[in-house]
């Protein structure tokens, strides 16, 4: 069946041609293009929608081309038959025409069934044009929309990849206090519970406001810092222009927690740095830091590779990435078009 959409524009179209066969029919009397238009115009309609949900399905959907050709063979031939009745009923309007000489001319019933069979032949043809581009547009459509749903999967999965990822190390750092026995552990605790929070709750959205991402890495940074007996110097700077600003959410966090992983900086000349800014719509995320072996995390995860995912799935073509590995140095660095 027919959608709204598809219903206004069948709509429209057959309204123009109407309004096209009454002016070219229109003689010394609008009352016969009229009469033309009522009958000749529903029975060409009725032709073309008989066509397009009945015999179309079975030339293009099923094959049953012998079906489909007898099919065929009876609507013309009813459709000959009415409208030759209709002629001979209205033969002053429909079958007398005057020629080149100005003599009356009456239509054989030859010449005008033969016409009837052209026209009838057009309207099946014009019905069969409208029925491939339709489902054409509908198989496009539907591919669209299952590669859009298996995105949304796949998105979905990833994010959650990240929520025990990112506890995994949670939880050894908090063992890690617990074991000391550090005065920290029920502060971690508090801030890891925030942090879940925003993860359970917030990052179910497809999109979350920039400043709530932001957030959230000003969280984990702060866990972070609770894990060290010395002190751990991080330098964020965020510069955001305009507001309202969404992103895919947990989309920073790998970054992050690879700054942190490839070493812990305790000198305050060479901090860990975090540099979040948007201009003119683009954001600019780069975290860069000196290598400290002694407190390098050699755990595997799933962090960078998930992220390289969900980048090119929530934004094809519109984001790079670099990463910078020396002996002694780390650095990541994201452009993306908001």
């Amino acid at each position: 069946m027919l959608k709204n959409k598809a219903l206004l524009a069948h709509g429209l179209v057959w309204l123009v041609l109407l309004v096209v066969l009454f002016l070219v029919n229109v003689r010394d009397e609008a009352y016969h293009a009229v009469i033309i238009i009522l009958l000749y115009g529903a029975l060409n309609i009725i032709i073309f929608y008989v066509h397009y949900f009945l015999i179309n399905p079975l030339l293009i959907g099923t094959g049953r081309y012998w079906r489909a050709a007898a099919y065929i063979a009876i609507v013309l031939v009813i459709s000959m038959v009415v409208k030759y009745g209709i002629a001979v009923h209205y033969d002053d309007i429909i079958l007398q025409y005057r020629d080149s000489d100005n003599q009356q001319q009456t239509l054989t019933p030859i010449r005008y069934m033969f016409a009837a069979l052209i026209t009838g032949l057009f309207f099946m043809l014009l019905s069969t044009a409208v029925y491939v581009i339709s489902s054409n547009v509908k198989t496009r459509e539907d591919r669209k929309n299952l590669e859009t749903e298996k995105l949304n999967a796949e998105l979905a999965f990833l994010r959650s990849q990240i929520n025990p990822h990112f506890l995994f190390n949670s939880l050894n750092n908090i063992y890690s206090l617990a074991y000391r026995k550090s005065d920290k552990t029920p502060e971690a605790v508090l801030k890891l519970s925030e942090i879940m929070r925003y993860m359970l709750y917030e990052s179910n959205e497809e999109w979350v406001l920039l400043e709530e991402e932001i957030n959230y890495l000003k969280n984990y940074i702060e866990l972070q810092k609770l894990r060290f007996k010395e002190k751990v110097y991080v330098d964020l700077r965020v510069d955001i222009e305009g507001e309202g600003h969404v992103i895919m959410p947990l989309l920073l966090i790998s970054f992050l927690e690879n700054a942190f992983k490839h070493g812990v900086s305790t000198d305050v000349e060479k901090p860990i740095r975090i540099d979040i800014s948007v201009q003119k719509g683009r954001l600019h995320f780069k975290a860069e830091n000196a290598k400290n072996q002694q407190n390098k995390d050699d755990t595997k995860g799933v962090g960078l590779a998930n992220l390289k995912r969900r980048l090119q799935l929530g934004y094809p073509d519109r984001h790079t990435i670099n990463i910078v590995e020396t002996e002694n140095y780390y650095s990541s660095e994201l452009f993306i078009y908001l």
